[in-house]
């Protein structure tokens, strides 16, 4: 039987966070603990799905008839049909892993259905999905599925312009405003150089496109350009901001774990550079517990309905780094990785430091 609420880190036994040594040289690996729940339930998934899809599409109707016929009072559907729209995301995250359902044709339909409602390219996202869980924490593979994060070697290297842009890029209203928009809006309708050097990228690009467009005019003609825009857009924007703030949370915060290619371990970047978010049970639930992410990174293959109960059943994932709701909004000021401290640092850690001209590549 599940605890009523998921057991605090700072609360429970010492447990080690390494990945390969839970306890002894004699105890199982945290992978092993985890492999149990790395499984499938076709009857949970689809319960999961009904009771997700259903809500958010009657939320959605009633959305737009509202704002259709000047009742205004629809509007107050916005902010939890924004958090449904989040958890079908987050179902499509799980297909993305082959993770929801057991078979691989059952994962790649519905995540490529979902697409069309979360906006996301489900094929391109997916790759680039997985080379953020192959390469994260490694200083060497930054760049794909994950958050521009410079070290403080490189930031003081660059020219001013740089400098500038980055500190725009890493500003909060850009970060959970502006980008999130941009990214789900606009990023993902035009294919890059990348994802063009293959067909199926451009397929689920151009094909996500047109049925996004297919929906978009339906629904224009059924009750108007105007609700489509009031409606439908401040749900997906309110929407593509949490996701972006849960992705960033739980890999941005102050002792989370970078290492130089030579130096980097799959284990310790799954364990130490991933975040518990210890969110109120209801969050947690809307969020598809992917607050337990240290969980998500050592096996992407658990399903997000067993993350929880994986956690509560063993105590050696305990001691992850938690972070309550409070803590989270600390990381927004954190913006450049320190190797020399060997954690994050907000611009200001900057002040009156300056690179020494034999510094080494932070490479």
């Amino acid at each position: 039987m599940l605890h009523p609420r998921a057991p605090r880190a700072e609360s429970t036994p010492a447990a080690t966070t390494t990945a390969r040594s839970p306890a002894d040289a004699g105890s199982p690996s945290l992978r092993d603990l985890i492999k149990p729940y790395a499984v499938a339930d076709t009857r949970r998934s689809t319960v999961q799905l009904l009771c997700t899809v259903l809500p958010y599409l009657a939320m959605t109707a009633v959305l737009l008839w509202g704002i259709a016929y000047q009742a205004w009072a629809s509007l107050l559907a916005i902010v939890p049909a924004a958090l449904f729209l989040v958890r079908l995301f987050m179902i499509q995250h799980d297909c993305g892993h082959r993770a929801f359902f057991k078979s691989r044709w059952a994962n790649n339909l519905l995540g490529t259905a979902l697409g069309v409602l979360t906006l996301t390219p489900y094929v391109d996202w997916q790759r680039s999905h997985a080379a953020h869980h192959a390469g994260t924490g490694n200083l060497a593979r930054r760049g794909i599925g994950d958050i521009t994060t410079l070290t403080v070697r490189e930031y003081l290297r660059h020219p001013r312009w740089r400098r500038l842009l980055y500190r725009l890029y890493r500003h909060p209203l850009v970060m959970l405003g502006v980008g999130p928009g941009f990214h789900f809006l606009l990023r993902h309708r035009i294919p890059t150089a990348r994802q063009m050097r293959r067909w199926s990228n451009w397929l689920s690009a151009f094909g996500t496109n047109a049925a996004i467009a297919a929906v978009v005019a339906g629904v224009a003609l059924w009750v108007g350009l105007q609700p489509l825009l009031f409606g439908f857009l401040p749900v997906m924007l309110l929407a593509a901001s949490i996701g972006v703030w849960l992705f960033y949370v739980q890999h941005q915060f102050e002792d989370t774990y970078w290492e130089s290619d030579a130096a980097w371990d799959a284990d310790k970047a799954a364990v130490e550079g991933s975040s518990y978010y210890d969110l109120p049970r209801v969050l947690h639930w809307l969020t598809c517990y992917i607050g337990f992410h240290h969980i998500h990174h050592l096996s992407s293959k658990v399903p997000n309905y067993r993350l929880r109960e994986c956690f509560i059943a063993n105590p050696p994932l305990w001691n992850a780094k938690r972070l309550t709701v409070r803590e989270s909004f600390r990381c927004l000021r954190l913006t450049l990785w320190d190797e020399e401290q060997r954690r994050l640092v907000p611009f200001s850690a900057l002040r009156g430091r300056r690179l020494p001209v034999t510094a080494p590549d932070a490479r």
